[in-house]
C-alpha cells in the first residue's frame, strides 16, 4: 500500500501553493538541492575530471534508464537517458523507418505534440521524395493503418485534453500490418501504469521533468525493444554511442544494445537531480497511483462542473480513457488561469482556450482539490479574471 502522505513530504512546495501543474514541470524534491550541491562541491569541486570514474558520472545514463524502466514496464537494460525529447523522437523515428525500408509513410494524429510532428517533418524532408507525414484525428488512427505506413508515431496521452490511446491495442493493430511503433510517454511516465514489454512496443521516448519531477531541462529517455537492440543503427551517431568512446576511432561502431542510443556528454548536474527525484518512486505502486489519480480527478471534475458552469470539460469523462490531467475549455481561459495562479493555485493554459490541471497523487490530496475548486469558483462567479493584467500574455503560458 503506497503512503501518499509520506511521498507528499518529499517535495518542497511553497507554503500556501496548490500545485496542479506537475504535468508540465514537477516540483522540487527536497533532496535534490543537496544532491546537486554534493555533485558540485564534493565531486566536480574535489574530484575534478576524475569524478567521471570515481563518482560514476559516466554510468548515470544507463543507471537512470533502468530506474525509469521500472515505471514504464521496460525490460532491464532497454532504456537510456540523455539529450532532449526532440532528439530522442528523431532517433526512434529514424531507427523505425530504417527497419521498414520499403514503406515511406509516418502516421500520427492531429493531437500529437507539435514538436514530435516537427521532428518527423524535418527527418522526412531530409530522406527525400516519397516520404511523408500523415496525420489523422486521434479516434481515426486505427482506420489508417495500412501497407503504406512504415511507422506509427503517437503520444500515448494527449498534452491538451489528456485523452489516452490504447497502446496495447494500437501496437497490435500496427504489427498485424507490418508497422513499427514509436510511443511518446511525455504525459504517461510517472502518471499511470505503462507496460512497454507487455504491449510489445518497438520504441518509446519521454521526458523526465513532468510527472517524474527531474527539474527544468531534465534529460529525456529512449526505449528500444530488446529484439531490435543490436539491429538499430543510430541516425545520430554520437561519440558516447560508440562501442569504445575513448578509443577515439575515426569510424563509428555502435555500442552494445541500448548504449548505442546515447549521443552527447551526459548533463551530470541534471541527471543527479533526476536521480534524487526518482527516489520518491521507490516503493510506489503504479496501480495504486493510478487509482488515486482517478479518485482525485473525479473529485476535481465534479467540483468544477457544479461550481463553474462557464467551463466545459474537454478531457474524456471516462477516467480509463484519459491520463492524469483534467482540461476545461473557456474562451478567456488564459486570463482565468492567471487569476487562479495569483491566488495560489497553479495550473497552465494551452491555446486556444484550454485550462490544464495536473493530477499528481505524490503530493496532492483531497483538501488541495477542494481548495482549488473553491478558488476557481470564486474567480468565475465574480469575473475576477477580467482584468487587464490577467489578459497580458507571458512568454510561457
Amino acid at each position: 500500500m503506497t503512503d501518499f502522505s509520506a511521498t507528499r513530504a518529499l517535495f518542497d512546495i511553497p507554503e500556501g501553493v496548490i500545485y496542479l501543474d506537475g504535468n508540465s514541470l514537477g516540483p522540487l524534491p527536497r533532496s535534490a538541492a543537496d544532491r546537486v550541491k554534493t555533485a558540485i562541491e564534493k565531486e566536480w569541486g574535489s574530484m575534478l575530471i576524475t569524478a567521471w570514474n570515481r563518482a560514476g558520472w559516466m554510468a548515470l545514463p544507463s543507471r537512470l534508464g533502468d530506474r525509469i524502466g521500472r515505471l514504464i514496464g521496460a525490460e532491464p537494460s532497454s532504456v537510456v537517458t540523455g539529450d532532449t525529447l526532440s532528439i530522442k523522437v528523431y532517433q526512434a523515428l529514424a531507427a523505425g523507418l530504417e527497419l521498414n525500408p520499403e514503406r515511406h509513410v509516418v502516421l500520427s494524429d492531429t493531437g500529437n505534440f507539435p514538436t514530435d510532428l516537427y521532428m518527423a517533418e524535418g527527418l522526412l524532408r531530409q530522406l527525400g521524395s516519397g516520404y511523408r507525414l500523415k496525420t489523422v484525428a486521434p479516434e481515426e488512427v486505427v482506420d489508417h493503418l495500412d501497407e503504406t505506413v512504415a511507422v506509427l508515431m503517437l503520444t500515448e496521452v494527449d498534452y491538451r485534453t489528456g485523452r489516452k490511446h490504447d497502446m496495447a491495442a494500437l501496437t497490435k493493430a500496427a504489427h498485424d500490418r507490418g508497422i513499427i511503433t514509436v510511443w511518446d510517454l511525455a504525459h504517461s511516465a510517472g502518471a499511470l501504469p505503462v507496460d512497454l514489454a507487455g504491449a510489445n512496443a518497438d520504441f518509446a521516448v519521454g521526458c523526465t521533468y513532468k510527472f517524474l519531477n527531474g527539474g527544468p531541462g531534465a534529460p529525456a529517455f529512449i526505449y528500444v525493444a530488446p529484439r531490435y537492440a543490436e539491429k538499430v543503427r543510430p541516425a545520430l551517431s554520437g561519440w558516447l554511442g560508440h562501442e569504445a568512446p575513448f578509443a577515439f576511432d575515426l569510424d563509428y561502431r555502435p555500442g552494445q544494445g541500448i548504449e548505442r542510443m546515447r549521443v552527447g556528454t551526459p548533463p551530470v548536474l541534471q541527471m543527479v537531480a533526476l536521480d534524487a527525484a526518482l527516489d520518491a518512486w521507490d516503493g510506489v505502486d503504479m496501480t495504486a497511483l493510478r487509482a488515486r489519480s482517478i479518485e482525485l480527478g473525479e473529485r476535481f471534475i465534479a467540483g468544477v462542473e457544479a461550481a463553474c458552469p462557464q467551463l466545459r470539460l474537454v478531457s474524456p469523462r471516462n477516467p480509463e480513457e484519459r491520463g492524469s490531467q483534467i482540461s476545461f475549455a473557456f474562451e478567456d481561459g488564459y486570463a482565468a488561469m492567471q487569476a487562479l495562479i495569483a491566488r495560489g493555485v497553479i495550473g497552465d493554459f494551452r491555446a486556444p482556450d484550454i485550462m490544464r490541471f495536473g493530477i499528481t497523487p505524490l503530493y496532492l490530496n483531497e483538501a488541495d482539490i477542494d481548495t482549488a475548486v473553491a478558488r476557481l469558483a470564486e474567480i468565475m462567479a465574480q469575473r475576477l479574471w477580467d482584468q487587464p493584467d490577467y489578459h497580458r500574455r507571458a512568454a510561457v503560458t
